[in-house]
């Protein structure tokens, strides 16, 4: 495997690990992932509730949450640590300038298009921009916008095909259309970015994501055009992993048909592992109640059943009878609890094979 080159920051390996919210990816699971050449990934999704005690609102302890959580990371490595803030949060301002404060390498924004995201930089700031986006029209709305309005070109984009985890920026029909799958959108936006970049001399690596899982996957990607690949679902099952081992136990025991599309309360369809929770929300057996969050711009409050921040921070501490996990397309290939550093000789090795095998 090359080396990924995202403007001054090179990562050994070309493999950026996802950020993964309420709790699952934190400092421990970045920082291993950080320490093997990867790069690795904070969410700020969550912290909030996290970080949460009497004395201070969720707001605060979310600003306090990262601060921590940064700098815990940099206490266990000298690698590459990035931020994932979603423009959905109604606090999105707030942590996009705490990342960029505390010196994060690097901050992922999806969950909507991060327009104004170069204006939160300050002067003299080496924090570098990298949009998620799931189509080419997105990827050149997105860098026309940011040069026209900020002189500023992405130092990296990613491409999320529909296989991904969590919430999706597919319409439902769209997840199972071979049209929008990653291998024909992928290198749409590749040829859209290389455009984009020769006319402005410069290099902006395209990252792809959702649904890669092995090395065969990543070589696969990377002769798409892809310079690098971002994983979630393939690091939830380490031993570094932030989650509760009972978070992660829903990976090793879920067969394919378990892992299900679900309409989040956020407007979005999402992926996850089935549970007796999202049983129950079928069922209509849960209730919505009042917002004591305010975390999701577009959360329908009123006809909402259930809080998705609450059921995701249960999952997280591995109450899954109130809540569940997000997960990838493949998480039901999951076998064993492993080593962040097993999980990357594993990948290398079955890059390495495929590659040998096709020469």
């Amino acid at each position: 495997m090359n080396s990924l080159k995202i403007g001054d920051l090179i990562a050994k390996l070309p493999i950026i690990q996802g950020g993964m919210g309420v709790g699952i990816s934190l400092s421990g699971l970045a920082s291993a992932v950080a320490n093997e050449g990867g790069v690795g990934v904070i969410s700020s999704a969550g912290l909030g509730l996290i970080y949460h005690d009497p004395k201070r609102s969720v707001a605060e302890a979310a600003i306090e949450g990262l601060k921590a959580e940064l700098r815990k990371a940099r206490a266990k490595t000298e690698g590459i640590i990035g931020v994932n803030v979603m423009v959905a949060m109604t606090n999105f301002a707030d942590m996009v300038r705490t990342a960029v404060k505390e010196g994060a390498d690097i901050i992922f924004s999806g969950a909507g298009l991060p327009l104004n995201l170069p204006s939160f930089l300050s002067e003299g700031a080496k924090t570098k921009l990298a949009p998620i986006v799931s189509s080419a029209r997105a990827a050149k709305l997105l860098c026309e916008k940011w040069w026209n309005e900020y002189r500023y070109t992405p130092d990296a984009i990613v491409v999320e095909g529909p296989k991904a985890g969590g919430h999706l920026g597919y319409k439902a029909e769209q997840l199972t259309d071979t049209e929008y799958s990653l291998e024909s959108i992928l290198p749409q936006v590749v040829q859209t970015v290389n455009s984009f970049a020769s006319a402005h001399q410069c290099h902006i690596p395209v990252i792809a994501a959702g649904g890669i899982y092995t090395g065969e996957d990543i070589y696969n990607v990377m002769q798409l055009g892809a310079s690098g690949v971002q994983m979630g679902t393939r690091f939830v099952t380490t031993e570094e992993c932030d989650a509760d081992i009972g978070f992660k136990q829903a990976y090793i025991d879920a067969k394919e048909s378990d892992i299900e599309i679900i309409q989040s309360p956020v407007g979005m369809p999402g992926r996850a592992v089935h549970s007796s929770f999202l049983e129950s929300v079928k069922q209509g057996l849960k209730r919505p109640k009042q917002c004591a969050y305010n975390c999701i711009r577009t959360c329908d409050v009123v006809h909402s059943p259930y809080c998705i921040m609450l059921a995701l921070y249960n999952a997280f501490r591995g109450q899954l009878d109130k809540g569940y996990a997000f997960a990838g397309a493949n998480a039901w290939r999951a076998e064993k609890i492993e080593s962040v550093r097993q999980v990357f000789e594993s990948l290398v090795a079955e890059f390495n094979a495929l590659r040998d095998r096709l020469r």
